[in-house]
């Protein structure tokens, strides 16, 4: 059972593209990356010779003696003289190459000859770049691969691409949405929220309509991201990386949700833990949403780095690592008690990275004012605020009003209600979450 993904069509139309070059496809373990890329190839190729550097170590020896294609395609014949690399038929998909990373060399010379299509794939690449010759720059694109969002999950589960215009109509006209169809997207909500977009994850639960299989693979997951850890996070303790990992849910409890090192460990600072949080985010396992140092554009370089927030890249796996009585409550009673703000900010937050958008957040020195992300459009900066319940917005308001604030002229609030306008406050579900980039671009 193949889960449709955004990448398939960057993939047919990377390969429509006749001066289209070697690609990698960057992201975190178990995303679909090689499904996809295998999905992809077996409809558009006559030949796929597929190699995976962990299940088959041998073919690290393809580049002993160096990178030009006729040399490696001459080893990978020797290898297994049944793989067939016919020129201007062939794909050649590199797997796995976090265990051989010098692989991505050859790239400049795959695509200065231009005989054969190449694909690479591998997890943990942000951390072992650094350990490759030549990133073959200028001779190659990369494409980052997140897990499922929530429109993704949404075609699991049986729509089409018409519900997304759908919700997004509701948004740029602010109609609400009916009774029936906001019981309907929020269950789904709440469902995406337990399950997150791990493909393993989604399609257990689609077959056997329960959560008890899918929880097992959620904690098998945890388990292989320590691993990797423990494996490849090298000049590092290792300790301390699962330490980071395993602090997320309870600092995200918290009603100050700044990320603080005492709470790992007591005494704990910054230097004790130099690198461990940077290799997780590298990992792609988390996400980093920095403190402004004031609300106003640009936003790159207008962050502190040492005031931060952690959330998980999946949601999923947020709600996996918590302890078993809120997951319960949770797939239950769909309730969270003290984690629920924690669930709906990793929900927000990993719907804005899933679309681009930068991680940024804002409080002030005396507390007097707080605000959970900032995104833009071309001219302006937005606000957006990630409410537990639909309440009054005092930060959000001040935001709109201040005439200090002039980058900011309207807010978005994410609540469990309907579309809405106040003020220049538009409301909108969870569920719209995945939708704000385009609704920008519209409104």
């Amino acid at each position: 059972m193949y889960l449709r993904r955004k990448i398939d069509q960057f993939l047919q139309e990377w390969k429509n593209n006749p001066a289209h070059k070697p690609l990698i496809v960057k992201g975190a373990r178990q995303v679909g990356k090689t499904e996809a890329i295998r999905h992809f190839a077996a409809a558009n190729y006559e030949n796929v010779v597929e190699i995976n550097f962990f299940e088959e170590p041998l073919y690290k020896s393809i580049i002993e003696n160096g990178y030009k294609p006729e040399t490696i395609i001459n080893r990978i014949s020797r290898v297994d003289p049944d793989k067939r690399l016919v020129p201007g038929k062939t794909l050649i998909f590199f797997d796995e190459i976090q265990e051989c990373p010098d692989i991505t060399t050859s790239l400049k010379f795959f695509d200065q000859e231009g005989k054969y299509d190449v694909i690479c794939s591998g997890s943990l690449l942000g951390i072992h770049y650094n350990k490759i010759t030549s990133v073959s720059v200028g001779y190659k694109i990369d494409y980052e691969m997140y897990s499922m969002d929530f429109e993704e999950y949404l075609w699991a589960v049986g729509y089409d691409d018409t519900i997304s215009q759908e919700m997004l109509t509701h948004m740029t006209d602010l109609v609400p949405f009916s009774e029936l169809d906001m019981k309907i997207f929020m269950d789904h909500f709440i469902d995406f929220c337990i399950l997150g977009g791990m493909p393993a994850v989604v399609r257990s639960y689609i077959q056997t309509k329960t959560f008890g299989q899918p929880h097992e693979i959620q904690n098998q997951l945890l388990m292989d991201y320590e691993e990797d850890a423990r494996k490849y996070a090298e000049g590092l303790d290792q300790a301390k990386i699962i330490s980071v990992l395993r602090s997320v849910p309870a600092q995200l409890a918290k009603e100050n949700k700044k990320f603080q090192y005492a709470k790992i460990r007591k005494g704990g600072r910054a230097k004790d833990y130099f690198g461990c949080i940077e290799w997780l985010e590298d990992a792609g396992i988390i996400n980093i949403c920095y403190c402004l140092n004031f609300p106003q554009l640009p936003l790159k370089g207008n962050y502190d780095t040492s005031k931060f927030k952690l959330y998980y890249s999946d949601t999923g796996l947020l709600t996996a690592s918590l302890d078993e009585e809120a997951q319960r409550n949770l797939r239950v009673n769909k309730a969270l008690g003290v984690y629920k703000g924690a669930l709906y900010e990793n929900f927000a937050a990993d719907a804005l990275k899933k679309q681009g958008l930068g991680l940024y957040y804002y409080k002030k020195e005396d507390s007097t004012l707080e605000e959970d992300f900032f995104i833009r459009d071309e001219v302006h900066l937005i606000p957006v605020e990630v409410k537990s319940s639909n309440n009054t917005s005092k930060s959000l308001r001040t935001l709109i009003q201040g005439e200090k604030y002039t980058d900011i002229s309207f807010g978005i609030k994410l609540v469990m209600g309907n579309v809405g306008e106040s003020d220049g406050i538009y409301t909108f579900p969870y569920f719209c979450t995945y939708l704000l980039k385009r609704y920008l671009i519209m409104k």
